[in-house]
């Protein structure tokens, strides 16, 4: 998008009035019939602009996901400050990936991959993760300083991000299932999916993708996830305001990364522990191995479920889908 085309749009913003065309040409430095382009530019994007012989008037927001839209209501030190955007790709984790391979990670710290619709998503254990329209798919790039063995508190960082998000605003009482979904009641309301690169004990980065069912129509899922899925327009009877809810969950992503280079894995470890649903109950936990089943007693400081079974014995269970 021609970056003249949300200058254009800061004008549009500050008044209530239209904007004539020739006014916006000299602000902008363009020719007055490049204006009407920037207009249509806009008008692609959702934004409602109403022109007349007097000008051009802001009638109403874009609610796509745009990284404009996003940093209007961003309240962050650094996460989400540098933004990309598709319309529609395979999977923001995969361009994120790219971009650190290619690129400085430390410079890249931060970044958020943002997409409308995702046509090759990946969910835990390689499985498909459907990403219709209206969802919030995102991925954030990180160069964190953790050390290697705290990697996973990114993910449960990540985690208690989006639950807290929900539970503040839509006070909504959203809960972590282990290992990284979210739920709301019985069903799955968003989740996480976290890959690292590191070469002995230095950490090149981390990319923590997330997806919210924030405005999709359940019936656009596959049949046979829509009994245990949930929108939060649905929950809220009204469709949310993606940039908003986002920009929220963003906030609280930084706070948690600044608890954990901080050293402060015990706070994270306490807040996760404290909205958890999956702790304190009887559980079956299915591996690629074998199944486990007993009273899911804590997690260890490197992320895994502890299981007291039958016998009196404690199994760590390090990935699985818990029942």
């Amino acid at each position: 998008m021609n970056e003249k085309a949300f200058e254009a749009l800061g004008m549009l913003e500050g008044t209530e009035q239209a904007v004539p065309s020739t006014a916006m040409a000299e602000t902008l430095g363009v020719d007055p019939s490049e204006v009407a382009a920037l207009i249509e530019d806009l008008s692609s994007l959702g934004y409602d602009i109403e022109s007349s012989a007097e000008g051009h008037r802001l009638i109403g927001r874009s609610d796509l996901l745009l990284p404009y839209e996003l940093k209007r209501q961003l309240r962050t030190r650094f996460i989400g400050h540098q933004a990309v955007y598709r319309d529609n790709t395979p999977s923001t984790l995969s361009i994120a990936k790219d971009m650190a391979e290619k690129g400085d990670p430390q410079e890249l710290h931060g970044l958020v991959v943002l997409a409308e619709e995702q046509t090759g998503g990946q969910g835990r254990m390689g499985r498909e993760w459907f990403s219709p329209r209206g969802g919030i798919w995102a991925t954030v790039l990180l160069k964190p300083k953790i050390p290697v063995d705290r990697l996973f508190m990114v993910t449960m960082a990540g985690s208690v991000a989006i639950a807290r998000a929900i539970r503040r605003e839509y006070d909504i009482g959203a809960l972590i299932k282990w290992p990284n979904d979210i739920f709301i009641g019985s069903k799955k309301v968003a989740g996480l999916l976290q890959e690292i690169s590191v070469d002995d004990d230095e950490v090149n980065y981390v990319l923590l993708g997330m997806g919210i069912d924030a405005n999709i129509d359940i019936a656009d899922l596959p049949e046979e996830v829509r009994d245990i899925a949930v929108s939060l327009k649905d929950e809220m009877g009204e469709t949310i305001d993606r940039n908003r809810l986002l920009a929220r969950v963003l906030k609280e992503l930084e706070l948690r990364i600044l608890q954990l280079e901080s050293g402060e894995y015990d706070t994270i470890l306490r807040e996760w522990k404290s909205i958890c649903l999956s702790l304190n109950r009887r559980v079956q936990v299915k591996t690629l191995l074998k199944t486990v089943r007993g009273e899911a007693v804590g997690i260890d400081r490197h992320g895994a479920l502890l299981v007291r079974k039958d016998n009196g014995v404690i199994e760590k269970v390090f990935a699985g889908d818990i029942f």
